[in-house]
């Protein structure tokens, strides 16, 4: 009289990686090495030396990848960069591309 019915179900949850995204940053005539390398370390976490190389891939390449960030992220540190540019007077410009 009893049916007994068994369900075996089985669910997998996947987590996906979040989409990785470059912040770079651009070489101008104004802003200064001092300046780029205090962002550096202040808002992306950089030690000095790392900073410095970085700059100078600024300097010399015109442009240097900040590092890889998730997108909000990658947005916030550029928001940051750009209110501390203006802030100090500088037009130090940025861009975000993902990879």
């Amino acid at each position: 009289m009893g049916l007994k019915t068994t369900l075996n179900e089985k669910t997998e949850n996947k987590i996906k990686e979040p989409r990785m995204y470059e912040v770079i940053i651009y070489n101008d005539d104004y802003t200064t090495m001092d300046f780029v390398v205090e962002v550096l370390v202040s808002i992306f976490s950089k030690s000095v030396p790392e900073a410095v190389k970085i700059m100078f891939d600024v300097h010399k390449k015109g442009s240097g990848v900040t590092g890889l960030y998730p997108y909000d992220i990658a947005v916030t540190k550029v928001k940051q960069t750009e209110t501390m540019a203006i802030k100090n007077g500088y037009p130090l410009k940025l861009s975000i591309k993902g990879v």
